[in-house]
């Protein structure tokens, strides 16, 4: 079975505090890119991984594994999988490619197994791994909050092209929060504004409207994230953010064709350059509906 592991990048994030359990309590608008991992699964006795395409942990403490580890337990289920990953997506990127591929691990998993659980019994699984695995359940335009893993659908944005840039170097998430936690302004991007855009699909006011908590802390551990900023705005994209706690940048293009043409002009041999869209286009399924292939 082959099952697609889409990335995300964050239209907008705020974070609004500090938890009593620790995590941070957030306000996202997560959108689904075409770039994606392929999940291959194929039943076993027992579960294993293998991984091709990064230099990635292929035991119990990949997300992979102990997402087919949890689901087996939870249900009950006798047997097991051999779970290959072939990754496209960098590593400690901001782009959620560890989440993305334990939530297709749990949708093939639960399809290839016949466990026959619903998108919100899975959510609630993968709010058990990670943050993001719930936004990677469901897939499209969402609204997350608490810590990231409650989602709500939004409709879906007009097609668009994105050029994704992650420098040479990647950023600790946990360090990034804790500099946030010790600002005295932060930044809080307005995040009603950007669900009314959304709900108008109004792109022009989502380019406007982008915004990211976190960029602040990161722009100013790495300040050469503000040149790639700048250098990805004279490429003729509308809007130019940074995903997550980064490193990762992102522009955002009036179409696919025109986000290739910017990643000609950026690419350099110390960045990883990449064009891909907004996933879905033309009525495509999202989520668990539209991540299993075969």
């Amino acid at each position: 079975m082959l099952v697609k592991a889409h990335a995300k990048i964050n239209l907008l994030l705020d974070v609004l505090g500090t938890r009593a359990d620790g995590y941070h309590e957030l306000k996202t608008v997560m959108q689904t890119l075409s770039l994606c991992d392929d999940v291959i699964l194929e039943l076993a006795p027992e579960i294993s991984l293998a991984v091709a395409g990064a230099n990635l942990t292929a035991g119990p403490e990949n997300l992979a594994y102990r997402a087919a580890d949890l689901l087996r337990k939870r249900t009950g289920y006798r047997g097991g999988a051999a779970v290959r990953l072939i990754k496209r997506i960098p590593l400690a990127a901001g782009l959620a490619g560890g989440s993305a591929d334990a939530a297709a691990v749990l949708c093939g998993l639960n399809k290839m197994w016949h466990l026959g659980l619903g998108i919100d019994e899975l959510s609630f699984l993968g709010a058990e791994l990670g943050s993001d695995v719930s936004f990677c359940l469901w897939g499209g335009t969402a609204l997350c909050q608490g810590r990231g893993e409650v989602v709500t659908p939004l409709p879906a944005l007009p097609s668009a092209g994105v050029l994704l840039v992650k420098p040479h170097f990647g950023v600790s998430t946990a360090d990034v929060y804790q500099r946030y936690d010790t600002l005295a302004s932060p930044n809080h991007p307005d995040i009603q504004e950007m669900l009314t855009v959304v709900k108008n699909a109004d792109m022009s006011g989502v380019v406007k409207k982008l915004g990211n908590s976190l960029e602040q802390v990161t722009l100013a551990l790495h300040p050469e994230l503000q040149l790639l900023k700048d250098e990805i705005a004279t490429t003729g994209a509308t809007g130019v953010l940074m995903s997550g706690s980064g490193p990762t940048v992102f522009g955002i293009y009036a179409d696919p064709p025109s986000a290739v043409r910017a990643a000609g002009i950026v690419k350099k041999e110390n960045r990883w350059v990449q064009a891909t869209a907004f996933y879905p286009e033309n009525n495509q399924k999202v989520g668990c509906s539209g991540a299993v292939i075969r």
